[in-house]
């Protein structure tokens, strides 16, 4: 018996990197894992490789900003495969797209880029979800967050306060919906290798951490599923440091 098996899974940004890593690891785990993206090709590709390993996986499009486009989602989701039981907020700003510059020289109309990916989408996907696991009085979720949030980084001051502020979010609902089986977690990342980073900035970047060396999908995706099993029933309302040593908690 698989530790999800039977379980319904949806991992936000799944069309690469990170994402696809938990979406993989969930399904090896025995869920069905919806795989969202912006961006069909991406989430056909990971959810063709995840059916041709022996999983089950289905690509879902949405902008997981858009009420009207996340809830379009989640019914396409319980159509194939019934309620969602676990969700994995992941969307976000990849790692190249979060360019550092100083918060006094920003515009403030370039603050809700950020500020709605990262927060926003993260509440519109909850709310999107709740209701059935609170109904079945089962559900797990956990959110991607950053350590630029949980220890503080110069130049990324809006996307740090994002992703902060889903920490919270995620702290404060735990609290709310513990008495009917559901967790909420966040997962605080270090710096991940993306697949366009080179081996010079990787080694350079690396010397920050006492693992030395940088994150991989990998090292995210084993925590999501222990957080997503029965495993994980004991555990809610943390942010959880996972970043080879930086910055201990």
């Amino acid at each position: 018996m698989y530790a999800l098996s039977g379980r319904v899974a949806l991992v936000t940004g799944g069309g690469r990197g990170v994402g696809a890593g938990i979406a993989h690891a969930l399904a090896g785990a025995g869920a069905a894992v919806a795989v969202n993206d912006v961006v069909m090709d991406r989430a056909a590709a990971v959810s063709e490789r995840i059916v041709r390993a022996g999983g089950r996986a289905m690509p879902v499009i949405a902008d997981v900003t858009d009420p009207g486009a996340v809830e379009g989602m989640i019914r396409a989701v319980v159509t194939r495969w019934g309620p969602v039981d676990v969700l994995v907020n992941n969307a976000g700003i990849p790692a190249e797209g979060v360019v550092p510059g100083k918060f006094v020289a920003s515009d403030p109309k370039d603050w809700s880029a950020a500020v709605d990916l990262c927060l926003y989408g993260v509440m519109v996907c909850t709310h999107a979800v709740l209701e059935p696991m609170i109904a079945h009085r089962w559900g797990r979720i956990v959110t991607i967050g950053s350590d630029s949030a949980r220890t503080g980084d110069p130049g990324v001051a809006v996307y740090a306060a994002a992703k902060a502020g889903a920490a919270s979010f995620m702290r404060s609902l735990s609290a709310e919906v513990a008495p009917e089986g559901i967790t909420c977690n966040t997962l605080s990342l270090g710096t991940i290798r993306g697949p366009q980073m080179t081996d010079e900035v990787s080694n350079r970047l690396a010397r920050r951490y006492p693992a030395g060396r940088l994150g991989r999908p990998d090292d995210v995706a084993g925590a999501v599923v222990w957080l997503s099993g029965d495993s994980g029933e004991w555990i809610t309302g943390q942010t959880i440091a996972l970043n080879g040593g930086y910055a201990p908690s």
